[in-house]
């Protein structure tokens, strides 16, 4: 039987705890159901409608082939000898196949774990090496990057590699392969391991399970009635590797049977294009492409009266007020939703609402209200004393979407989720008398690029590495188009002479492009605590003052 799962009441003081529910009522999750029967549940009934189209090239998938392709792929893995609980690789771009891969992953009762396809090819080697991986699926843009891992691969394309298999020559094969013994895939086994940086800033594996996955769709999908079903078009532009792209846009739609209009990369005029042309009418973007929606003149160009969007949703760092008054002025029929969510309780946990559906919407200045089904505390982070509403603290959040905790690491995972089952933000917000959410500051210190996270301490450990470098620090700075940069403190050994520019292009060498230092100034020394911590605040301030007349650097 499907029961639903019941927090404590808003503002209760349970065991001298204030935990804070939201204010709608739960919502079911169904029991036994693996992430791919959830979301392909009833796609037979739309199986000539378009799943995923491709922006640029056109290239589309209905739901009839979405299902047969998943169910293809999955017997193919099993016929390469692929077992429950294998981990699969994907180094894709956004492409109208790469949810049909991941699922096919999961079907076969694997785990999908997304790379990003600009990394470094020693880091998707880390990733694979950290995760057991035993299959990478790649493009042929990328295999010579995978290849190094020394696994076998699977390439997508209809250019052909002699040392890899082929997608299409692999699911023929599937279908030749006969009757493969299926076996039973639990609700509560791992289906996923995407890469988060937590709050400590290095890469770490977050095991999630079909539940996990199933539950936050439960939760998220809240305000979506039966007249929304195959009628909503999603902008496709988050990346698909990041767990809001695959669970918040492509799991989510193919769920509601509404269509994906799938872009690889952002370009403004294509963008604005795809939103006319394919009537797109829900768009999931990240602050700088609304500082672009506002402030680029190529808007310009387009009629927008022919919009269909109704609604965009930002997530990833917050919209700063005058930002969300402007796009507001230019787009006055597009209704601004904020979500904040994370890897580690399976994508999201806090969002608006839709007043055209009868439902409540938060203030366009906070982050949105409680979920159904979650429960949310905020704590003092020195004391871990519970605060009660309006007071800032460290979110906490409890429910049926917290990851399992982090692949072989025990030490990580005790220190994210506490004996009760919470789950440790690192983030500080405050809820006030409306049940809305306020984020006002950060613990962990990742710095937010255009969306992305970035790990200073992962920057630090490749300029230590560096024979002429004696100590380093990495901060954010704050940048109008990006939100926050990386800005690096270094302090040269006497006999080191490298430029700024040559340390900043040496980083660059060995990380994905969103994770370059885009400041790098030498100093004498790195300012720090009598326990040896960096004085992350200080070095900000003093980065700053040493930018003047020029704070604001082009990302």
């Amino acid at each position: 039987m499907d029961v639903p799962y019941q927090p404590k009441k808003m503002g209760d003081n349970y065991s001298q705890e204030f935990i804070f529910r939201s204010r709608l009522p739960p919502v079911v999750v169904p029991n036994n159901m693996t992430l791919p029967d959830f979301v392909l549940e009833d796609a037979e009934l739309y199986a000539d409608k378009v799943a995923f189209v491709e922006a640029v090239t056109g290239k589309s998938y209905t739901y009839g082939q979405v299902v047969k392709d998943t169910k293809r792929f999955a017997k193919a893995l099993k016929s390469l000898g692929l077992r429950k609980g294998h981990l699969v690789i994907l180094v894709l771009p956004n492409i109208a196949e790469y949810a049909i891969v991941a699922l096919g992953i999961m079907a076969a009762g694997c785990v999908f774990s997304g790379a990003n396809p600009t990394a470094h090819a020693s880091e998707i080697k880390k990733q694979a090496q950290l995760g057991d991986a035993k299959l990478i699926v790649t493009d042929t843009i990328n295999y010579e990057k995978v290849k190094s891992a020394g696994l076998p691969v699977i390439v997508l394309g209809e250019e052909r590699v002699e040392e890899a298999m082929n997608w299409e020559d692999l699911l023929e094969a599937g279908d030749k392969a006969g009757n493969i013994k299926d076996e039973k895939i639990e609700q509560t086994e791992i289906c996923a391991l995407p890469f988060s940086s937590g709050t400590t800033g290095l890469s770490k594996g977050v095991m999630l399970t079909h539940r996990n996955l199933v539950s936050n769709l439960c939760s998220s999908l809240f305000s979506v009635g039966s007249d929304m079903i195959g009628q909503v078009t999603t902008l496709g532009l988050i990346p698909f590797f990041h767990i809001y792209g695959i669970t918040g846009i492509c799991c989510a739609t193919l769920r509601n049977k509404g269509k994906v209009v799938v872009m690889n990369r952002f370009e403004l005029r294509t963008l604005l294009n795809s939103l006319i042309t394919h009537e797109i009418t829900f768009a999931p973007v990240v602050p700088p492409i609304v500082l672009s929606l506002v402030k680029n003149p190529i808007v310009d160009e387009f009629d927008l009266s022919k919009l269909k969007l109704r609604a965009i949703l930002t997530a990833a760092a917050p919209l700063a007020p005058e930002l969300i008054t402007a796009f507001e002025k230019k787009f006055p029929d597009v209704q601004i939703q904020q979500a904040y969510g994370l890897t580690e309780h399976s994508c999201i946990t806090l969002t608006h609402g839709d007043p055209a559906n009868d439902h409540p919407i938060a203030k366009k200045n906070s982050v949105g209200f409680i979920l159904p089904n979650l429960e949310i505390k905020f704590i003092d982070p020195e004391t871990g004393t519970s605060l009660p509403a309006n007071t800032p603290g460290e979110i906490c959040v409890r429910s049926q979407c917290v990851m399992q905790g982090y692949y072989k690491n025990d030490e990580e995972t005790a220190r994210t989720i506490d004996e009760n089952g919470w789950l440790h933000t690192g983030d500080v917000g405050y809820i006030d008398g409306d049940g809305d959410i306020f984020i006002v500051d950060r613990i962990k210190e990742l710095i937010k690029y255009k969306g992305f996270q970035v790990a200073p301490a992962e920057l630090e450990a490749i300029l230590l590495a560096h024979p002429s470098v004696e100590d380093a620090a990495v901060v954010p700075l704050p940048n109008e188009e990006a939100g926050e940069i990386p800005a690096a403190c270094v302090v040269k050994n006497p006999k080191g002479e490298e430029s700024e520019e040559e340390m900043i292009k040496y980083v660059a060498s060995n990380v994905a492009h969103y994770k370059k230092v885009r400041v790098l100034k030498f100093v004498d020394s790195i300012p720090k605590s009598p326990s040896g911590k960096i004085m992350r605040r200080l070095l900000k301030d003093i980065m700053i003052a040493k930018m003047q007349p020029n704070p604001n650097p082009i990302p």
